[in-house]
């Protein structure tokens, strides 16, 4: 189902209303329900469940170094120059960690997605970037379609890494762009010429990867709408597969590197609202499909067939066409997500190094999802955020259910959202109208008896 949202023009003052903060729901439970006090035998347990059903897989691996400091970044990252003096070190534990987990895994189970993540994956160099993915063919099988990507940095690439890249195997790639406008980039630490970010993708597109993603973020440093009306025109010229539209989450208290940024140099959340307002306008204009609540897609990419045809899915990683694949994490700070156990490795190297030396798996956290509420919920909340629409009967009829019954505090939540006509409750079908399409996950929260729970948690705000 596609929802159509040009020309739709979001209320000012409903979304102040109704801007609380609120997980992403790239899970449910929300990534901040892993916890310390856990029983590692339940992820080995899962583990077990998975092989039993030969669900498919797919893979995660976390290189966590950058160069230099992005101040905007609310990744989990190591700022080092030290290169191959921290990376050796940290792809030997890496290594372990796959030669830790893969042997409990059935070998007919069949990966379908990998990605490489960060940090900086092209800090390494190709000789390390080969060494890695040898050694996750040497113990994973791999489907003949698998979508392996990879994020970059365009500022710490050239055209023959790139090349390499895709000779290695990898058919989808992404890049950050940000903002294209130098003040902005000077204020985030960011600085990458636009003629740099041309030559990227064209080298990009000499390579020929199936797919290619740029990242774009609003809400950052002495953005305009005018300046940022220019890089959203400089970026359709970029002509990308795909489109990432975030808003910036501005948590100093949880990311002190974002303290080097000034809360009065923001935009204020009226000129916020007008960016949302003219990106979507221009880019659906420009032919992509608006996905999801920031992301804009060909309406040939896999994203947009898969939400028409109400396939989309989301996972720690974002949007994904693969929904019954378990994903694997391995390396600092990553996380495995199976079908009722999330578990995320240590965050800090040392705990990492650590748990491996001494011969552990390095599982710092762990969340099971014990009841069949639990599954009931997050299904509810994924149909929801990824086609902002849901079938009550079918959900009734799924798991033995009267659904208005079930939800009944849960729906009476939602009832202030329907009177504000950002959502339809109907007799069989929940509907987020295309005005209430920016509040997805504020509408999703309706149904989230964790975080509803733990009203302490600070989350972003969509807006």
């Amino acid at each position: 189902m596609e929802v159509s949202t040009q020309s739709v023009r979001f209320d000012a003052q409903l979304l102040q209303k109704h801007n609380h903060p609120t997980p992403r729901y790239t899970s449910y439970p929300p990534a901040t329900e892993l916890s310390p006090d856990f029983d590692e035998q339940e992820f080995y347990e899962a583990i077990a469940r998975g092989n039993a059903k030969k669900t498919p897989l797919s893979l995660y691996c976390h290189i966590p170094f950058c160069e230099s400091a992005c101040y905007f970044c609310g990744c989990n990252v190591i700022v080092t120059q030290l290169k191959d003096k921290v990376a050796n070190p940290y792809l030997d534990y890496l290594f372990q960690n796959i030669e830790q987990t893969a042997p409990l895994i059935d070998g007919d189970r069949l990966v379908q997605q990998m990605h490489w993540g960060g940090g900086t994956p092209n800090y390494l160099n190709p000789e390390q970037l080969e060494r890695l993915w040898n050694k996750l063919h040497e113990h994973f099988t791999f489907a003949e379609d698998a979508e392996l990507s990879i994020e970059v940095n365009p500022r710490y690439i050239d055209r023959d890494y790139i090349l390499f890249l895709r000779k290695l195997g990898f058919n989808r790639i992404s890049f950050g762009i940000q903002d294209f406008n130098p003040v902005v980039q000077e204020a985030i630490n960011r600085v990458q010429p636009e003629e740099l970010l041309f030559n990227v993708m064209s080298w990009m597109r000499e390579a020929d990867f199936e797919s290619v993603n740029v990242d774009l973020i609003y809400g950052l440093p002495y953005q305009t709408l005018d300046t940022f009306r220019e890089t959203i025109a400089k970026t359709i010229q970029l002509n990308p597969d795909r489109i990432a539209v975030f808003n910036f989450a501005y948590v100093p208290w949880m990311k002190p590197v974002q303290k080097r940024i000034l809360e009065d140099t923001l935009p204020s959340s009226e000129e916020k609202l007008e960016i949302v307002h003219m990106t979507i306008d221009e880019l659906t204009d420009n032919g992509y499909v608006f996905i999801g609540m920031d992301h804009f897609a060909k309406p040939g990419d896999e994203l947009a067939i898969a939400q028409r045809q109400g396939e989309l899915h989301r996972n720690f990683q974002g949007y994904t066409t693969k929904p019954d694949s378990e994903l694997f994490g391995f390396g600092v700070t990553a996380i495995s997500m199976l079908h009722d156990v999330y578990v995320q490795n240590y965050k800090g190297l040392k705990g990492f190094y650590r748990a491996i030396d001494e011969n552990q798996t390095p599982i710092e956290k762990l969340v099971k999802l014990a009841e069949p509420d639990n599954l009931l919920r997050r299904e509810v909340i994924m149909e929801l955020m990824c086609h902002f629409r849901l079938d009550k009967r079918e959900i009734s009829q799924k798991h033995g259910i009267d659904f208005d019954e079930y939800f009944s505090l849960d729906l009476q939540m939602l009832q202030e959202f329907e009177d504000d006509g950002l959502v339809i409750n109907g007799c069989d079908m929940i509907e987020v109208t295309p005005s209430g399409r920016l509040m997805v996950r504020n509408i999703a929260y309706c149904f989230d008896a964790y975080s509803r729970d733990r009203k302490q948690q600070r989350f972003s705000k969509s807006i």
